[in-house]
């Protein structure tokens, strides 16, 4: 094609564009072939044929179609010919009728037509297109001994109403090769395919050539040269082309402003849009709906709401388009509850919605788990006639799949008369997600036997499915099926499946064993699957892991993701390098709430409340409004500084300001708060006046407070509300023993000897990694560990050190037990396995422990780091710490 030479005929068509074809009217029931009381011509070899004709064009005007064909038969059978316009007048009542099955009838007597011309083929072509048989058409198309204009009008029209626009092109090409030129109605069509098959090089072509030809005077054709250019992204060739254009009326306008919309240039969308009103063309349906839908799509609520009121000022009714836009466009970008509340809206002022208005009513009843609202917008589609809709009904099962109501989902499912692979796939999802997983595998079973055949994304729910489950034997079993017995080729998402399942089950190693093996065998890398491995890379001893995988995303220019920009900023965080979080953090040119959060919560994380607060200004100087996440660590940041009057107005803003409710999480930061204050009374007071029921991180942070500032009583009550809430944590029992035991009171020593007697309560086993020379070393208290007597030695030397060094004055409640009887703390063996032996002691040591640290350990981490010149970065259950020349990130509490 690229070489292709366009054949000009002497005289190129110039013609007015020719009036379009009638609209195709609604089915109708095909009419019976029988014969009636009406008279009826007897016909013979001696009839004059003009009363055959006659007699067929009477019966098509009158609307007898079935007695007409059964004519038409008996002249075939009488010897008689028919006119080749009696004929296309059976042809087009065919077409009104909607019957193909007596069109077929008309089409197997073509021979009856007298020196059959091309017009009657042409009418056959359009008959079998429009009566929805298109490859039919095509056939006699192709069959066609001759084929002028208004043949390739006809089937060029079939493939533009299937919306087929490759086939449009590939069309245009093929008749200009055989010297048929399109006209100014059919150059229109063509353009169009060119703009929605993203073909700009056939739209340059064709612009080329009704300059040529002359037709660039029709505005229509002129209108389509704009949008294929508009619709193509070459918004540089559109403007030219506008600005070049003497007369333009609003579907010029509207074509230029949804070229920039589509581009995302809103604002110079908008521009035009005034303009536009400024040269004293009002803006239509369609302009309002073009702008709208493009704010509301890209999260411009405010904007998007403002401009339908403009838009009803101006007399110009919103429309359903208009309605769904805005409904559609809040429920993508977080903003569900006013998409039902529109949904209602538009209701109210009698406006019907569609399918795609009821879909993402539905998804966003979906979303947020809203069953009473997905009712409600369940029995509107009923109403209308939807309720067996697949696209509806899809999105109805997601819908009751998610507000974990199974059986209604699956009353959905069967209801649906035409299921597609999304019903299948919905379905089965469903079954997972409410741990029914036998059911999930007979349906799947099912499907196999059924007209629609289980695809890749089937085999993906099931692998996905039963690892959600927890059955990770079962999943590989399916994958390694998956390619034998489904003859389906692995994609990108099956291995997603696997490393995203590993990870949520905690078997970190396995997930990235996982994607090591994509990498291995080339499987194309997305940002699914750097999202799924990260959280198995947030830890001290993985840094060199997440450095790995920031190549693989840097390899695959995946950096400009946001989501994964803003996981590799949290990871790094968290695997203990945040000076490398805040570089990543400043390359990002466009920060969501998300990407702010993340650094601010590595900050917390790091101890580093200063930076984190003058984060949040620069956040709020840029426009962005804190959520939940951020004020938790607003108030963490405030706690480590001890500024407990700021916190306190901090939380008061949370539901007058804000406007949002508080959650656990904001209480526990408000009780830390408090208690690093030492007003352990207000944090007290504030745990009984909670308008919720506090949780095990709200005792927890009121037992950590009492331990730091020696006040047993609330200890004892925070201890008491732990065993209620986590009965059977190993750790809790080591509390409540050490607390028992410290208060003393008689009361309290029945509970002390039962408690002593649980086999709970009998040892906590600390578990600590430390990474040295690449590899990742564990170790736990216990004398038979590896190295224990040489690094037992080293750590006795510097013991009496450490005592002089620095003396705690605090309650000894711990996690752990104490060290005795030789047993030395995990995390001890870890500093002397890093600084011991022959190899070169680090300047960075990097230890990850399962227990909150015992206030011996943190006192010996400091000296070391103050004796040995390094840094060390401890994460415990509790916090980092950071110890740096004989100090401690977290200020000694913990």
């Amino acid at each position: 094609m690229e070489n292709l030479i366009i054949p000009f005929k002497s005289i190129l068509p110039v013609a007015p564009p020719p009036s379009p074809p009638p609209l195709p009217q609604p089915p109708k029931q095909d009419t019976p072939l029988q014969f009636t009381s009406r008279p009826f011509i007897a016909l013979s070899g001696k009839t004059h044929p003009r009363t055959a004709d006659a007699h067929l064009n009477y019966l098509c005007n009158k609307g007898h179609l079935g007695e007409a064909v059964a004519v038409l038969d008996y002249v075939g059978q009488s010897g008689l010919k028919v006119r080749p316009n009696t004929y296309a007048n059976l042809v087009e009542s065919c077409i009104a009728e909607n019957s193909i099955r007596l069109g077929r009838k008309v089409h197997a007597m073509v021979d009856l037509v007298e020196s059959l011309p091309p017009f009657v083929e042409t009418k056959l072509v359009g008959m079998y297109s429009k009566c929805g048989c298109l490859e039919d058409a095509r056939k006699v198309f192709d069959g066609m001994r001759e084929r002028n204009l208004y043949t390739w009008s006809a089937m060029i029209g079939a493939y533009s109403r299937e919306k087929r626009w490759r086939e449009v092109v590939e069309m245009f090409y093929l008749m200009v090769e055989e010297g048929v030129m399109p006209d100014g109605f059919l150059f229109p069509k063509i353009l169009q395919a060119c703009g929605n098959a993203g073909d700009v090089r056939t739209g340059r072509l064709i612009h080329s050539i009704v300059i040529r030809s002359g037709m660039y005077s029709y505005k229509r054709v002129r209108n389509t040269v704009l949008a294929v250019y508009a619709k193509c992204g070459e918004l540089n060739s559109a403007r030219r082309l506008f600005d070049s254009m003497e007369q333009k009326d609003t579907v010029t306008w509207n074509s230029l402003i949804s070229g920039y919309c589509q581009k995302g240039e809103i604002e110079e969308a908008y521009r035009l849009f005034n303009a536009m009103q400024e040269e004293g063309i009002e803006p239509g349906l369609v302009t309002w709906n073009v702008l709208i839908a493009s704010y509301s799509q890209m999260g411009n609520y405010d904007v998007a709401m403002e401009l339908m009121k403009k838009m009803e000022s101006q007399g110009v009714v919103p429309d359903v388009f208009t309605w769904t836009s805005l409904i559609s466009g809040f429920g993508q970008n977080n903003r569900r509850s006013q998409a039902l509340d529109l949904f209602r809206e538009m209701l109210m002022v009698g406006i019907e919605p569609n399918g795609v208005t009821i879909t993402s009513a539905i998804s966003a009843c979906a979303s947020l788990k809203a069953l009473n609202r997905g009712k409600e917008v369940h029995s509107v589609a009923i109403k209308m006639g939807l309720g067996d809709n697949v696209l509806v009904g899809n999105s109805l099962i997601d819908m009751y799949s998610k507000c974990e109501e199974v059986e209604a989902a699956r009353w959905v499912f069967d209801v649906i008369k035409h299921k597609d692979a999304f019903s299948w796939n919905s379905m089965i999802k469903g079954y997972f997600n409410a741990g029914y997983c036998g059911k999930a595998h007979e349906l799947f079973l099912t499907m196999q036997e059924s007209d629609v055949r289980p695809n890749v994304i089937t085999w993906n729910v099931m692998i996905s499915g039963y690892m959600q489950n927890g059955d990770d034997d079962q999943a590989i079993v399916l994958f390694q099926r998956m390619e034998k017995d489904g003859k389906m080729r692995h994609n990108t998402a099956s291995w997603n499946s696997l490393v995203a399942g590993y990870a949520q089950n905690g078997q970190k190693d396995k997930a990235l064993g996982i994607f090591r093996q994509m990498q291995s065998l080339h499987v194309p890398l997305n940002s699914v699957t750097v999202l799924s491995v990260l959280p198995s890379c947030t830890n001290l001893i993985a840094v060199n892991k997440v450095k790995e995988i920031h190549g693989c995303v840097v390899r695959r220019d995946l950096e400009s993701v946001l989501s994964v920009a803003n996981a590799l900023i949290d990871t790094y965080a968290k695997s203990g390098n945040i000076e490398y979080s805040r570089r990543l953090f400043d390359r990002v040119t466009l920060k969501d709430i998300i990407t702010w959060n993340s650094m601010i919560g590595g900050y917390i994380w790091h101890g580093c409340h200063r930076s984190a607060l003058d984060l949040y200004d620069l956040m709020r100087q840029f426009g962005l409004k804190p959520n939940r996440g951020t004020l938790v660590s607003i108030l963490n940041a405030y706690s480590l500084a001890g500024l407990v009057e700021e916190g306190k107005r901090v939380f008061s803003t949370i539901t007058e300001q804000h406007l949002i409710v508080p959650a656990l999480e904001h209480y526990a930061a408000m009780v830390e708060l408090y208690g690093r204050a030492g007003r352990l009374g207000e944090a007290v007071e504030f745990v009984e006046n909670m308008p919720l029921e506090p949780d095990f991180s709200i005792w927890l942070a009121l037992i950590s407070a009492c331990r730091i500032h020696k006040n047993i009583a609330p200890a004892v009550l925070a201890a008491e509300r732990l065993l209620e809430l986590e009965v059977g944590n190993h750790s809790i029992y080591q509390l409540l023993l050490q607390t028992f035991g410290l208060y003393g009171q008689s009361e309290h020593a029945v509970k002390l000897k039962r408690l002593e007697k649980d086999p709970l309560a009998s040892k906590s086993l600390g578990e600590s990694w430390v990474i040295r020379e690449n590899k990742v070393y564990r170790f736990v208290a216990d004398r038979s560990a590896p190295y224990f007597e040489h690094l037992h030695s080293w750590l006795q030397e510097i013991e009496e050190k450490v005592r002089q060094f620095e003396s705690y004055d605090r309650l000894c409640i711990e996690d752990e037990e104490k060290e005795e009887s030789g047993r030395i703390h995990s995390e001890k063996l870890a500093i002397a396995f890093a600084l011991a032996g022959e190899y070169r002691a680090p300047q960075t040591i990097r230890i990850m422990k399962n227990l909150r640290m015992c206030e011996d350990c943190h006192r010996t981490a400091k000296y070391v780091t103050l004796s040995h010149g390094c840094e060390i970065y401890l994460s415990d259950s509790k916090c980092l710490h950071h110890f740096k020349d004989g100090v401690c990130s977290c200020g000694d509490y913990w």
